[in-house]
Parts: C-alpha cells; structure tokens; sequence
C-alpha cells in the first residue's frame, strides 16, 4: 500500500510556517538539502511541478552510485507500462503528442498552441488522458480543427499510424480518444449499480463484464498464502472463453520488461550484498516466468533485505486502478537510506507489537505475533511509472497479508519528497483560510509537520501491518470487492489516528507532547470534512479511495459524536469550518470505528463495509463544495503536485563508469520530450 501524496500536502499547506519543525525533530534530509535549491518548477492548469534533491548521493561508493544508476534505468525502462494500463489508446495519443510538441513547423506563440502544450503537460502528468487523482477524462481546450492542423504541420512519419493508414483516417480515429468526454469517460468508475468493469476505462479488461470477471477469479483458490492472483495480467475473451494476457517477457509488455531485466541484470552485479542480489535475481525470474508464486517468492526475499542502504521497488504493485482491485500498476521507486531520520521511524516500529496488543480491535483479530516490520526513512533517487510525477510519500509493502503475517514488511516514509513539499507551504495559505481559531493555527504550525511524518509513519508501518484474516476467509479482493481499498486505506489511517493521541508516543520519544496529536486531528478532521473538496468539481462525489477513505473516518466520527457535540460545523463571517471540542472522545471513536473495519476486514463482510464507504464516503454536500472552491480559488494555489524527476548521468572513462552524478532538470517538458526519445519501448497498442 502507499500512502497518499494529497492529504500530507493538503496538511503541509496547513502548516504554513512549520517547515522548520523537520529539523527540530529530525527528519536529517532538511539538514544536508542546499537551502537555495529552488523547489519550484511549472505550473499549469491544476498542477504544481516541483523538485527534490537527493542528499548524501555524493557520499555513496562508485558501487553504490552504479546500483543506483542501473536501478533508476531499470525504473524508467517500464514507463510505457503504465501508460498503456491507464488507457489502451494511451500510447497512440502520447506518441502523436510528443511528435506534434517536436515538429511541429508552425507559430508556437499563440492561444491555440499554448491550450494544446497545456494538454502535454495534462496528458503526462496523468500518465494519460484521464486526471491522475480525479479519474475523469479531460480533453483540449484548443479545438479539433487546430489539433488536425497540427498534424499536418508535424512529421507525417512520427505518427502513429496503422498499416496503409491515411493521415484524414487517422485523424478521424483518434478523434474520440483525445475530443470525446463521453469516449471512456472514467478511468476507475465506482459508482454502485454500475458494472465497474466494463464502466472504467484503464486497459486491465477487454470484452468482458465485472461477473465474468468475478466468475473467472472464483475459480482461484484465495485462503491461505494464495497468491495475488490477477495481479499482473489482462483479462479478454478468446473464442468466447474468458482468459488472461500475463504481463511478462515473451507475454503481453514483453519488449519494455526486455529492458527492464537488461538494467536489474547489471544491477545484479554491483549488489551491496548477497540477499539484495538474491531478491534482484528472484525478480528477474519472475518478469520472465510471469507466475505470481514467483512474485511472492521474490516479496519475501525483498522483505528480508534489512541491511542494504539503496533499495528499490519495482513491479506491478498498487491495485488502485483497478475498480475491482486485483490488477496492479507498473511502478518503481529507487531510493537510499535516510540515516538520521530513520531513527524516529526504527522507535515506532521496535514498539509494533505493543501497538497490536494495546489496540481496540477484537481480540481474535489481533496478531498474536508481529513479524519483522522494517521501517526506515529514504531519500528518493528515481520515480517512475505509478510513481511519478504525483509521488506517494509512505509505502508500505508486501501488499500480500500472509507475507506480513509470516515474514514481515517494509515501511518507508520519503524525506526528500516531503521536504519540497515543506518549503512549498510556506506561501499556501490554506492555513488562514481553512482553520478555525487562533489556537488550532498555532498548534498547526508548531506541529503540523511532525504530526503528518508520524501519521504517515504509523498509517504505513503499524496501520498496514496490523490486524490479521479469520481463518478461511478469503482475501479482500474477493470478500469487500470494490470497497477493499477504500477499507484498507480508512482501516490504516485510524491506527494512526487512534495512537497519535497515546501517551506512548512521547514516552518512547518521538513526539514532545500530546499537543501534536491534537494538531493531526485538526489537520485530519478539516481535510477530511472540507479541504480536501478543494479537488472535486461541482456536481461530483468522492470517486478516489484515499479521498473517500479520509470523508469516511471524519464524516463517521462526527456523525457518532453528535450527542456529545465532540465535533461540530461552524459558520463565521459565512464561512463554514470544522471545531474538535473533545479530543479524547474524538479519540476513543477513532478507535471504535478502527475495530469494526477491522471485524469487516477479518470475516470478509461484504455488506457493512459497503454501507459504510456509500453512507459516509462518497456523499457530497453540493452547497458546501460551492463555498470550499470558492474560498480556495482566491488563494490562486495549485491543489495538485507533482515531480520532475533528477537525471543520474554516468562519468564514463575508457568505456568504464568511474562516476555517477546527479543533475536537477528545471523543465518538466523537456524531461517528457527526454523520455520518450530514451525510454519508448512498447508499439502504439497493445
């Protein structure tokens, strides 16, 4: 699982003036990043381009900076992937756009051509043509007649054309994927009622419905320590029977996973040690074999790698694109150790055995022994596909149960990645505008900071490694279905909750007092209820599962809490704001709603966990939405960010790399016109 990068931004904006705070209670990447490193890069229509150093790479050996080097070209090698699995027409318009954005010989200086270079920038920062967060199709505000001229002002040669292809047929083709909105209007399309396969317009499925889906998994064993099954494949029908495309070398993506093998290849080779070259090997194998045992084969292996300093994820690992949560999208982060930080992270996970003994679930559904929770804080050296450029800033991974359970996981919280987003909220001002009270605002900014690191660090390393499955229950792809994520994603985030307001988290030392769990739940409560409304559009409900995950726990909480007014709406000047009267019984509701999602997540009932994502996580107030964008417009801020990516540059000598060097790219355009010269790989379709 990983942790959302909106809501540690969305608090980070809050925290206006706390962007100190990572010093004070040490987070080590604010130490050694240049302060006159300018964070800021583009910005258009929604979104904020920034970037982020990598401290301490100078530091590394000419070993470790080579593993590094072959890792993040690894990474970058699969980019097409994800393009491809967020829409099947995907890599025809990104190869049309790149070769127009290239070659095209006409007047770039006006209206036209800046809406279309503004869609580029869309297209790319979403991985395709549905927004990254939102899911919703967007298309160009410059006409079809502009965009037609434009590809007759382009290389005719550069486009993606089929066999014996005209440019007016092809032209006519694209058409609908790139003007039409109703043209696979909805990459992940949740709505109840609705077959949520055939409605969502990623490329996990072709030709078959969500029960012959359903129908075809039902056949695979889930108990136990099953695999994922689904997770890296395409399901079509062939000859009427429904059957998958699996995701492999010799399979469907075989020429980019060519490419990514050839790079962990020579990873393989300047390993810092016997089990990282163990788990490299293990996932090599996998990308050619396919079979998911491999995989899991390969996550075991990953997770008992303790003593690298660089590691890397790399696969097909996050299922949030997928509406019935089984296919997993193409993602890589390279990344080292962050020493000095990872001592606050280590305190917390040292304790994960306390945190299951003294939490309010159910008895039987606590584990009765934790196994190795590996949390540590690392500097992000590469992103890509899944990844990038909207980055998570926790992961917590094997996403697989029963690995947790028997073998332990991985935890991890970006410093780097938070650290630009620090220095970004200095000038927000959604503290001012969205917090109630002088008092809230001033907890805010002495807390604000380190109350998200330790939500974000107990969400990915206590959060999702807690809790187990009943016996013969089966997974919750198959159990919860639609709602899985969404469940997961509250069931985490009220772990978090629930110990940031324990006595025990100043006690072991990573927090100064109880005042900074109260300012996550003023940061938590106003995100949940209000700011995060900032990114739906009028007339929309919640369609994304960290978004409905947070309006779950909060609208919940509130409603329960009513009789005691523990939290209320409050109007003034007419504006609406969120106001925590009492922050113990915040607290012990926090826990309760904790054990129920854990009671649906451990007997797989389907039902309660259904009605409570639609009764308190979807539902939008409209009047409300009107005044939040309203208020948030004037502010003039992007409620969108993401990264350019730093470019690791080889110091040949005599045909050997006698260096490795990090440079910081300033144009987000110029590094998407860089990949896909270096990194395309897969055909138009696929």
């Amino acid at each position: 699982m990983k942790y959302s990068s909106f809501l540690i931004a969305s608090s980070l904006a809050l925290a206006v003036s706390a962007c100190n705070q990572q010093s004070k209670e040490g987070n080590g990447s604010s130490k050694s990043a240049d302060s006159a490193f300018n964070v800021e890069a583009e910005s258009f229509a929604d979104l904020q381009v920034l970037r982020y150093q990598v401290p301490g790479f100078d530091k590394l050996t000419l070993q470790q900076k080579k593993l590094a080097y072959y890792l993040s070209e690894a990474a970058l090698c699969g980019r097409d992937i994800t393009y491809d699995q967020r829409g099947k027409y995907n890599l025809t318009i990104r190869k049309t756009l790149e070769n127009i954005y290239a070659t095209y010989n006409g007047d770039k200086n006006t209206k036209e051509w800046e809406q279309f270079k503004e869609y580029c920038g869309r297209f790319w920062f979403s991985n395709g043509n549905h927004h990254h967060y939102g899911n919703e199709k967007f298309i160009p505000a410059c006409s079809f007649e502009y965009f037609s001229e434009l590809v007759k002002g382009s290389n005719s040669s550069g486009f993606p054309y089929l066999s014996n292809e005209t440019q007016p047929a092809f032209l006519e083709r694209i058409k609908p994927y790139v003007f039409d909105v109703n043209f696979q209007p909805k990459l992940v399309d949740l709505t109840e009622g609705k077959d949520n396969v055939a409605a969502s317009s990623n490329n996990f499925y072709e030709g078959v419905t969500q029960n012959e889906v359903e129908a075809f998994y039902a056949k695979f064993d889930t108990r136990g320590n099953a695999p994922s099954w689904g997770l890296n494949s395409k399901v079509i029908k062939e000859n009427g029977q429904v059957t998958e495309k699996v995701w492999k070398i010799g399979g469907m993506y075989s020429a980019a996973l060519e490419k990514v093998v050839y790079w962990l290849k020579k990873a393989v080779e300047v390993a810092e040690n016997d089990q990282q070259r163990l788990a490299l090997k293990k996932l090599i194998h996998y990308y050619q074999t396919g079979n998911l045992k491999d995989f899991d084969d390969y996550s075991i292996a990953w997770v008992a790698d303790t003593a690298s300093h660089l590691d890397v994820i790399n696969g097909f690992i996050e299922v949030y694109n997928d509406a019935i949560g089984k296919k997993g999208t193409f993602e890589s982060v390279v990344s080292m150790k962050d020493e000095e930080a990872t001592k606050r992270i280590k305190l917390i996970s040292d304790q994960a055995q306390w945190f299951e003994d003294n939490s309010p679930l159910i008895p039987s559904h606590k584990k009765k022994s934790v196994k190795g929770i590996t949390a540590r804080v690392i500097t992000v050296i590469q992103e890509s596909g899944d990844a990038s450029p909207s980055t998570p800033i926790g992961i917590n991974l094997p996403n697989a149960d029963w690995i947790r359970r028997d073998y332990g996981s991985k935890s991890v919280s970006l410093s780097n990645i938070v650290h630009s987003y620090n220095v970004m909220s200095n000038t927000s001002g959604m503290l001012d505008e969205f917090a109630f009270g002088d008092d809230v605002k001033k907890r805010i900014r002495a807390y604000g900071n380190l109350s998200s690191d330790l939500h974000t660090d107990m969400h990915e390393c206590i959060g999702h490694a807690s809790g187990q499955i009943n016996p013969g229950v089966e997974t919750p792809d198959k159990t919860l279905k639609t709602y899985a994520s969404t469940l997961e994603e509250a069931r985490a985030d009220l772990v978090a909750l629930y110990y940031v307001m324990d006595q025990k988290l100043v006690d072991i030392g990573v927090m100064p007092s109880l005042e900074v769990g109260k300012a996550e739940y003023d940061s938590y409560i106003m995100n949940g209820l209000i700011s995060q409304l900032t990114r739906i559009k009028p007339g929309h409900n919640l369609e994304e599962a960290h978004m409905r995950n947070r309006q779950l726990n909060a609208m919940w909480v509130y409603e329960k809490g009513k009789k005691d007014n523990v939290i209320e709406f409050v109007k003034q000047n007419g504006k609406t704001y969120t106001k925590i009267n009492d922050y113990q019984k915040l607290r012990v509701l926090f826990g309760d709603l904790l054990r129920e999602i854990q009671r649906i997540k451990s007997e797989g009932d389907y039902q309660a966990g259904k009605n409570l994502v639609e009764n308190y996580g979807v539902k939008v107030d409209q009047s409300l939405l009107k005044e939040v964008l309203e208020r948030f417009a004037k502010l003039n801020v992007k409620p969108y960010k993401g990264f350019i990516q730093p470019r690791l540059v080889p110091v040949f000598k005599n045909e050997e790399i006698v260096d490795v060097q990090v440079t910081y790219p300033t144009s987000f355009f110029e590094q998407m016109m860089d990949y896909a010269k270096n990194y395309s790989y897969l055909p138009a379709l696929n």
